[in-house]
């Protein structure tokens, strides 16, 4: 029967992940639970335990079935109160706001039906909650005598800036939770007289506001971009208090919780991520020590130790980062630093950090996976010597992650490689099948137009970086994120003017379209067509994970025509900037939230950059598509044809292949872009890639491989195995 209890529900998502994952072979990622959102408050006692039991399974599934989502279908919770909008709207938020606390990632609601949490009448607050949660025998039959009486509240009619004939205090706070700065230093000046020190001010209304920011942002009733905001209001009214404070000579005395230290690890220059992590903390009375990008474990002790710092963060994106960390973590160890270590980022992920990282270092070791996080975390480790159940729930939950990820390790389904090979994809070459380029060679572009890149812009990603989960332009019309989301769009509309305007960044370019050939698992570059001699060779990976269907065990070297067939195929690379101008950046460098967002936009742009070229070879310059007829949206959801897989990404997991292309396009010579010791690109908002043009290419995962296939890779590519297996960590 259905699975309307918490036992039967994680009975039934603990056997499915375990088919899925072990015998299908499916990546956690790729799984999606829904544990049933079933109608409560019916009448039947049975179901009053059916809205806490889905939160139960929720928690449960996030703690012991890792990477997999939650979803649900929320308004079948409310089934017994049709035709009252107003008590199933509370019901709606009241379950989603402790359904996603405890894990839930999306759900299916209707949008007109869902009402702001913090903004639902407390009594109805009380009656919903006791109902979702079944806190109470007479829960129900509360909520229906109230369900009778209830009419659905007017909306009232209120002057834009009423808040304005406030006392100052209250104006302040406003001023800080609404992120307004408008009138933060007048408000700020004429609290100050009546405080003994002008470091009152700030220790007292505005930390008491940032606290109020940090907490509605911890417990999901505030987004990250109005955290940010607050965040610059903070700013504003610090500095305009800092000279009275040096003049009182008070400078320094001011209290926080604890000292931060953050860095992006050596060979890595990803940090928006970081920057957006340091504000929230720094929300929430936290010290913040920035070291910035590309930071040694020697720089990160060292100062550590004289800054006498409380916690210490690491973050990276790319793949070599996770190793550095662990580099990091063992030098700490060595190093007899004794401090707590939250590691972030978007490559990092819990698993990693309980298998890799936390065996290294004999101190707590907590693994944070957003920014909303963050605070609740430091708080937690804040009071280790007195509550050490937190970081004692964590090494537990990380020892269970390592033995279920050790015994998966042992129970790997991977076919010998000379087997992998044999069930290549077979593909039907032919001279049709091959389309030569009308421009081959080299096409370098330099100042190109950020008002055309800027119609190529994938806005959906945009609200991503922002933590607002939504496709665009659908989440305008979200009851929760759409007023946000809105807000920030016409933010990021004023900024990208400024950045056409000011020319902030400067977009770059080089492609390249050559001659090839596939042998086995690599691509051969050729001079020319016709001498065909060998100018480089690209080593790529086989999937070797055992096919329950016909499904073939793929490599990218199998959209090349091989050698053999006589028929000399094209393999496309390319290299994409887009470079601010950090001179001009400075104009913002006091104001968090701007600078953010133009980061952020600078990302989005080297994206769109790539979508504008990749039109432009496959219509024109290679022209194998030229009849080619898509909108924008259309070729974000892939619809068009080929494929344009990066170095370090699942196709080609790589890094180290991604010299090969700079090599081939003479990327540095021609964009400025440059490459670190791990192979991060510099700028930061800078893209590679290959260009697959055979209708047979697709995107996949290469996955777990064998030590038969890292020994042929290093052997191939003339790396030592030692090598090869640190570049190729997340496939071993």
């Amino acid at each position: 029967g259905q699975a309307d209890s918490f036992e039967r529900r994680i009975e039934v998502a603990g056997r499915c992940y375990s088919l899925l994952t072990e015998k299908a072979g499916i990546e956690p990622e790729d799984i999606i639970f829904d544990p049933n959102v079933l109608a409560v408050a019916t009448g039947i006692e049975e179901h009053n335990d059916y809205a806490k039991g889905f939160i139960a399974a929720a928690t449960w599934i996030r703690a012991n079935l890792p990477g997999a989502k939650i979803s649900g279908g929320v308004s079948n919770l409310s089934f017994s109160f049709r035709g009252n909008d107003t008590v199933r709207e509370a019901m709606h938020s009241v379950f989603l706001y402790h359904a996603i606390k405890a894990g839930m990632d999306m759900g299916i609601v209707n949008p007109g039906l869902l009402q702001i949490y913090s903004e639902i009448e407390p009594g109805l607050l009380r009656l919903t909650e006791d109902v979702v949660l079944n806190r109470r025998k007479d829960s129900t039959e509360r909520l229906l005598l109230f369900a009778e009486q209830v009419k659905d509240p007017g909306k009232k009619a209120s002057t834009l800036n009423e808040w304005r004939e406030k006392p100052v205090l209250e104006r302040i706070n406003y001023s800080m939770i609404k992120g307004i700065d408008e009138f933060i230093e007048e408000d700020v000046e004429e609290a100050r007289p009546t405080f003994k020190r002008a470091l009152h001010v700030i220790e007292g209304p505005l930390m008491d506001a940032m606290n109020e920011v940090g907490d509605l942002f911890g417990s999901g009733k505030m987004f990250l971009p109005q955290v940010v905001r607050s965040a610059r209001v903070m700013k504003k009214a610090v500095a305009r208090l800092t000279p009275y404070i040096e003049a009182e000579n008070t400078e320094g005395t001011r209290s926080s919780s604890g000292r931060v230290l953050l860095a992006t690890v050596k060979g890595d220059v990803h940090d928006i991520g970081k920057n957006i992590v340091g504000v929230v903390m720094a929300c929430n009375n936290y010290e913040i020590i920035d070291l910035g990008v590309m930071v040694t474990a020697e720089t990160i002790i060292n100062r550590a130790i004289e800054d006498k710092v409380d916690f210490i963060g690491l973050s990276g994106l790319i793949t070599p980062s996770l190793e550095e960390m662990v580099n990091v973590a063992r030098e700490m160890n060595r190093r007899g630093i004794t401090i707590p270590l939250l590691i972030g980022g978007a490559t990092t992920s819990e698993i990693h950090t309980a298998v890799k990282i936390a065996p290294v270092y004999n101190f707590p070791v907590v693994h944070v996976k957003d920014a909303s996080r963050s605070t609740s975390v430091l708080q937690s480790l804040g009071k280790r010597d007195t509550d050490n159940s937190f970081v004692a729930g964590v090494a537990q939950k990380y020892t269970r992650l390592r033995d279920d990820f050790l015994s998966k390790q042992k129970s790997r389904d991977l076919l010998p490689l000379a087997e992998a090979r044999v069930n290549k994809l077979k593909a039907d070459w032919s001279e049709n099948s091959i389309k030569k380029p009308s421009e081959p060679g080299l096409h370098v572009y330099d100042y190109f137009d950020i008002a055309e890149i800027a119609k190529y812009i994938d806005w959906t990603f945009f609200f991503f970086a922002w933590k607002i989960n939504g496709k665009y332009p659908q989440v305008f019309d979200d009851p929760v994120k759409g007023d946000e989301a809105r807000k920030i769009f016409k933010d990021a509309g004023i900024l990208l003017q400024e950045i056409i305007d000011k020319k902030i960044i400067r977009a770059r370019a080089v492609t390249g379209i050559f001659p090839s050939n596939s042998v086995g698992d690599d691509i051969v570059i050729y001079n020319n067509e016709d001498e065909k001699k060998e100018v480089m060779v690209l080593n790529f990976l086989r999937t070797q994970e055992r096919k329950d269907n016909e499904s073939p065990n793929l490599c990218l070297a199998d959209f090349i025509s091989p050698a053999e067939s006589g028929l000399v195929d094209y393999t496309g690379a390319f290299v994409v900037t887009a470079e601010p101008d950090e001179a001009k950046m400075k104009e913002y460098a006091e104001d968090d939230y701007s600078t953010i967002m133009i980061r952020i936009l600078t990302d989005r742009l080297a994206e769109a950059f790539i979508e504008l070229l990749h039109e432009r070879i496959r219509k024109e310059t290679w022209g194998y598509d030229k009849s080619e007829n898509l909108s924008v949206q259309d070729m974000l959801k892939l619809k068009y044809k080929g494929i344009r897989p990066a170095p370090g990404y699942p196709a080609c997991p790589d890094h180290t292949e991604k010299g090969k292309i700079f090599d081939l396009l003479d990327a540095t010579e021609n964009t400025g872009v440059t490459l670190t010791e791990s192979y991060a690109m510099v700028p930061v908002s800078s893209v590679s890639a290959y260009i697959f043009a055979s209708a047979e290419s697709a995107y996949f995962n290469v996955g777990k491989i064998g030590s038969d296939q890292l020994s042929d890779y290093a052997r191939r590519k003339g790396m030592s195995i030692e090598k090869a297996a640190e570049w190729l960590a997340p496939n071993l």
